[in-house]
């Protein structure tokens, strides 16, 4: 038994990947929820309708969420299964199969997220459709910055191979509480605001919210949030390619797998 206890003290010990693992959920958990709670504790009135707006949050971020790991989950899949490097015994180019993936992930993210949608209604009233047809221009803006996402890590998955895993499904909740999901930007410190700024996430929920609270669309915030995205987008294509042809020259495409 203590032999056993070594083996895995050791393997931790010697690998920061798994200590940062292990410290980075309660981590981010404690700052969502301290946020959250914050939030509530000062401006207990803010929302007239705390659980429709909560609740509509949820599943736009959650849009947000099963675009960028059906994007992940897709591309890991071929790594699992060692067959990205025979994807390339056909005349493929990588565009192809960045737009495929894309497109699956969008029938994915679909699949996951309608009946979850139509359930809202009968159990807690609410639907997401009172958003109106603003609700298009956020969910693309969202479904764009989730595919961004993807593209970040699977450059790191190309680059780095399957140790990098741990990234996609962390870096969604790293963002969570500096996307102001459920509470305004005013709530984080001063330094959070400015890294926050810097999200497409912070005008897309904050426009939600105002849709929701004042009945107005405020197309500013729409047209920030796919500014920033465009800018995200771009440099995560960029960022595949780097990735993809550095791991050519290296010679590590043949190895990746399980």
């Amino acid at each position: 038994m203590y032999g056993l206890f070594l083996r895995h003290f050791f393997l931790i010990k010697s690998s920061l990947p798994r200590v940062l693992d292990l410290v980075y959920w309660p981590t981010i958990q404690i700052i969502l929820w301290g946020f959250i709670s914050k939030f509530f504790s000062i401006y207990s009135d803010y929302y007239n309708n705390t659980l429709g707006i909560i609740l509509t949050c949820a599943i736009l971020y959650d849009i947000l969420f099963r675009s960028s790991i059906s994007f992940n989950m897709l591309f890991l899949e071929e790594i699992w299964s060692r067959n990205f490097t025979n994807l390339f015994i056909a005349p493929l180019k990588l565009k192809e199969i960045i737009i495929s993936l894309i497109i699956t992930a969008l029938i994915r993210t679909l699949i996951g997220l309608v009946p979850a949608i139509i359930l809202t209604s009968p159990l807690f009233g609410i639907s997401i459709l009172n958003l109106g047809l603003p609700l298009l221009l956020l969910f693309l803006s969202l479904y764009i910055f989730g595919i961004t996402l993807g593209l970040f890590v699977s450059a790191g998955l190309i680059r780095f191979g399957p140790s990098f895993e741990n990234i996609a499904w962390s870096s969604l909740f790293l963002l969570a509480p500096l996307g102001c999901i459920y509470y305004p930007l005013e709530i984080l410190p001063h330094f959070f605001q400015i890294i926050a700024k810097c999200l497409p996430l912070v005008y897309i929920f904050d426009e939600t919210r105002n849709i929701l609270i004042n009945n107005f669309v405020n197309y500013e915030n729409l047209k920030q949030a796919y500014m920033l995205n465009f800018v995200y987008l771009t440099f995560g294509i960029g960022l595949f390619y780097y990735s993809f042809l550095k791991a050519r020259i290296k010679g590590t495409l043949i190895n990746m797998g399980e």
